[in-house]
């Protein structure tokens, strides 16, 4: 991984997996200074307001629907 990103935080951690993690990238523009990975190589870039909405959604149940419906 990229030696500038400070890692914050891995979703899972129970096995070896490559599980997404959450990474804040300091010397990248506002706009992209969030970085989410995932086990398949790709990334999601994003600013850290649009990382606060995305918090609140996830908080208020935008995402519990998604949960609930079989795979």
């Amino acid at each position: 991984m990229d030696p500038s990103l400070r890692h914050v935080a891995t979703f899972c951690g129970q096995c070896n997996c490559g599980c997404p993690e959450l990474y804040v990238a300091e010397d990248a523009p506002a706009e992209r200074r969030i970085v989410i990975t995932d086990d398949f190589g790709q990334q999601i870039q994003m600013s850290v307001d649009q990382l606060e909405v995305l918090v609140a959604d996830v908080k208020a149940g935008v995402l519990d629907q998604l949960l609930l419906t079989p795979a």
